[in-house]
């Protein structure tokens, strides 16, 4: 009895055992479904564009630079007012040179004597002359030399004047105050009272007092690579991007082209201008940095499907369509334009279509 039910026991023990492999076989087998992404053909634009970087520039922007050489004695204007043509910037202290304002004074010392020498004996040949006791021509002499010392003494103390305050006060002229050439905005005034200046010359650039720009007429300048300028023109409407204000496109239209380019690290960039059209609602400062967008063609309400879907082959371009869960066919497809992300499906594939990404 005992043996019986011990065969009994390994017969179950051995259909256990033949029954879990069987389990476990089945389930080693068993694939689970295939993961995959997909992409739908819809409907949509595409652009193909040119993007350009730089900044936003006044196109008219003047430096003022001192004509004298010494002392910021007072600043008129600051940042951000709007000036006048000829408007009182800044006046400037000369500092003159020792040595030049002492020969400066010595030549109108000397001419004040000889005019005032001169002037005693045209006084005398007048008393000769009107006792007729010298010819008239001998007269004129006298009065044309007194004339010509008086000159001279005129001109050496504008000269004086001129070195040792940077005015003349006989013509009006006064050289140390620095006024604006043109009507705009004060940009910048790099120069605080008390700071030394030196003069425009021909071997000096000169200090800067200001910078003055018309902020009504504001352009884009910026750089295009050169994979990409063959392609664009003069006349193109361009989007223009700046970071400072966001969710707003300017519209601009591109002026120039630079006929050379620049190598920047490595890449040949070449400069473009595009000017802005105006907004009375956003307040644009010089100086931004922005992005123009330069559309070069565009398809609009057209099939347009993700290029990650693109299958590439010998015989062309297809992509994989969805028929099942599981099931896929390929699919010859003819494209068009495209922007780098989506692109325009000509003729393959209807609206609504699935298809595999890869």
């Amino acid at each position: 009895m005992i043996r019986k039910l011990v065969k009994i026991l390994l017969v179950i023990v051995l259909l256990g055992l033949l029954a879990g492999s069987l389990y476990f076989l089945v389930q080693r087998n068993q694939q689970p479904p295939e993961q995959f992404e997909t992409e739908s053909v819809i409907r949509g634009t595409v652009i193909n564009k040119a993007v350009a970087t730089g900044s936003i520039v006044p196109r008219k922007e003047v430096v003022i630079k001192s004509r004298v050489s010494g002392v910021v004695e007072k600043l008129h204007v600051q940042a951000g007012e709007i000036v006048e043509s000829g408007a009182l910037l800044a006046k400037i202290k000369v500092v003159p040179d020792a040595v030049a304002l002492n020969s400066a004074r010595a030549q109108y010392e000397m001419a004040k004597i000889s005019a005032s020498n001169a002037e005693l004996e045209l006084n005398r040949r007048r008393k000769l002359y009107r006792e007729k006791l010298i010819s008239k021509d001998e007269y004129e002499k006298y009065r044309f030399d007194f004339d010509m010392k008086l000159e001279e003494q005129e001109s050496s103390l504008s000269n004086l004047e001129l070195i040792r305050d940077g005015g003349n006060g006989a013509s009006g002229s006064v050289s140390n105050e620095i006024r604006s050439t043109v009507i705009g905005m004060v940009l910048d005034v790099p120069v605080k009272q008390g700071d030394t200046v030196t003069e425009t010359n021909n071997f000096n650039e000169g200090t800067t007092i200001a910078s003055i720009a018309d902020m009504t007429d504001m352009i884009f300048t910026g750089t295009v690579d050169e994979s990409e300028v063959g392609r664009i023109e003069e006349g193109m409407a361009l989007k223009i991007s700046i970071g400072a204000i966001e969710d707003k496109f300017f519209e601009g239209v591109l002026e120039f082209i630079s006929p050379k380019g620049v190598k920047t690290d490595g890449a040949v960039l070449f400069e473009i201008r595009a000017a802005i059209v105006a907004d009375s609602d956003s307040t644009i400062r010089a100086g931004y940095s922005a992005n123009a967008d330069i559309v070069l063609d565009r398809r609009d309400n057209v099939l347009t499907l993700d290029e990650r879907a693109l299958r590439f082959s010998d015989d062309g371009v297809f992509v994989l369509e969805q028929l099942g869960e599981q099931e896929f066919a390929r699919q010859e497809v003819t494209t068009g334009l495209s922007d780098g992300i989506r692109i325009e499906i000509i003729e393959g594939v209807a609206e609504g279509a699935t298809v595999r990404v890869p």
